[in-house]
């Protein structure tokens, strides 16, 4: 094996094992900051010994011994060496045996404790939802800085800070590396799927940049999303946000060109969508209601398994979609699931019916620098034969994204309508 190919390999299981080997040290330490900096030790370790030794049996293993090695000797070199053998349960000589012992402990029944234990504190309410979603794809989706900048369009200086205040943050306010009690389960794994869709949502339609969509990040999120099933089997909403990224994830083939053109929902060749990912969403959100009542992630499944099922545009099911968003509107009110009931009403009940709920949203504060209220605007209009205001709508949406792709494609729509095309529907 070449160097390179060692180093590639290097590559390949740290972002498949880093998660794993950053939770043990944590466990160890009960300091995400610390962890990660010894896990990146064993990284360069790895870099040095493998391509000189090749590449163990087992990486992962590896990885996290090398790292407790080193803990240990850090531990070993200062004053607070006895504290920290307390703190983590220890009162015995630090020896190979002891250090083995350990490993095979974290990589074994506990691993999977660990693994919560660090996406419930990467996501930690204390922190800003930026500072979640970096260090969240820095711990557990194994991105460099400069992957997670790129993939949000942002400085890697700033993602850099944020990830330092982020780890910061939890030192200064001495938030354990632990489970939430039980009382606090509910609104703690809320934000934690929260974060995992935002990520998801920001590669499935990119907020700015020259790309409509990015599908790494909606494959990060996806991962991140069956790790979670994976340690949480019995939460409802864990399997109905999979189910509902999965689904989407689904048509991502279909929604560009061959040159990034977006293609609207009822334009796409279904035959091109991901039918492996339909199932699976379908199978969970099949286990999300299994389980219990839908929650608000698993009702958007249901929404999103309205389009999966149907073969052709025409046959789907617009009253049940309209249906699901007055329960999802009932369950988490807010202005976009009002929006998104506007343009289901309007295609199960009529245009007018749908510009009358999207008219009464022109005055909500949280949607005035929201291109999609005008774009939503627009389409009804023209399908209303309004075809001059319509036109106005687009260009006024075209203003307001900061997507180039987007903006484009609303631009496009305006001129169609100024040149008296027939108004496709958005979506």
């Amino acid at each position: 094996m070449t160097v390179a190919d060692s180093h590639r390999a290097v590559e390949a299981v740290w972002r498949i094992e880093s998660a794993r080997v950053i939770a043990a040290l944590a466990r160890m330490v009960n300091d995400i900051g610390l962890a990660e900096e010894l896990a990146q030790d064993a990284l360069v370790a790895a870099l040095e010994e493998w391509p000189r030794n090749g590449v163990p049996d087992n990486p992962g293993a590896w990885l996290t011994l090398t790292a407790k090695h080193r803990a240990i000797d850090q531990f070993r070199r200062r004053d607070t060496y006895q504290r920290k053998l307390q703190e983590i349960g220890r009162d015995m000589e630090l020896r190979q045996e002891w250090a083995e012992a350990e490993l095979d402990d974290a990589l074994d029944d506990h691993i999977g404790d660990d693994l919560l234990r660090l996406i419930f504190t990467a996501c930690h309410p204390e922190l800003p939802v930026e500072g979640r979603l970096a260090l969240t794809l820095r711990l557990l989706g194994g991105l460099s800085t400069a992957e997670i900048a790129r993939a949000f369009l942002a400085p890697e200086p700033t993602v850099g800070q944020r990830i330092s205040r982020a780890k910061r943050t939890l030192a200064d306010k001495q938030i354990p590396i632990e489970l939430p009690p039980p009382a606090e389960l509910p609104a703690r794994l809320a934000s934690v799927l929260e974060v995992i869709y935002l990520i998801f949502n920001e590669g499935y339609a990119a907020s700015a940049g020259e790309d409509w969509i990015r599908p790494a990040l909606c494959q990060e999120a996806m991962r991140l999303g069956r790790v979670l099933a994976g340690l949480m089997p019995s939460e409802p909403e864990v399997h109905g946000l999979l189910a509902l990224m999965e689904i989407q994830a689904s048509r991502i083939p279909a929604r560009t060109a061959a040159d990034g053109t977006p293609i609207l929902l009822p334009d796409q060749d279904r035959s091109r969508w991901d039918r492996l990912l339909v199932r699976r969403g379908l199978d969970g959100l099949r286990r999300a209601e299994e389980l219990g009542t839908l929650g608000p992630y698993g009702l958007q499944a249901a929404i999103a398994a309205c389009h999966a099922r149907a073969l052709t545009p025409q046959a789907t099911d617009w009253a049940r979609i309209a249906a699901l968003y007055r329960l999802l509107a009932h369950l988490t009110p807010s202005s976009v699931v009002e929006l998104n009931r506007a343009v289901a009403v309007g295609m199960a009940h009529g245009p007018e019916r749908g510009l009358e709920i999207a008219d009464a949203l022109l005055d909500e504060r949280t949607l005035r620098d929201y291109a999609h209220l005008p774009a939503v605007r627009g389409d009804l209009l023209a399908r209303l034969g309004r075809t001059a205001e319509a036109a106005a709508e687009f260009r006024r949406a075209a203003g307001l994204t900061r997507n180039t792709r987007e903006r484009e494609l609303f631009q496009q729509r305006a001129a169609g309508l100024d040149q008296g095309s027939p108004p496709a529907s958005s979506s």
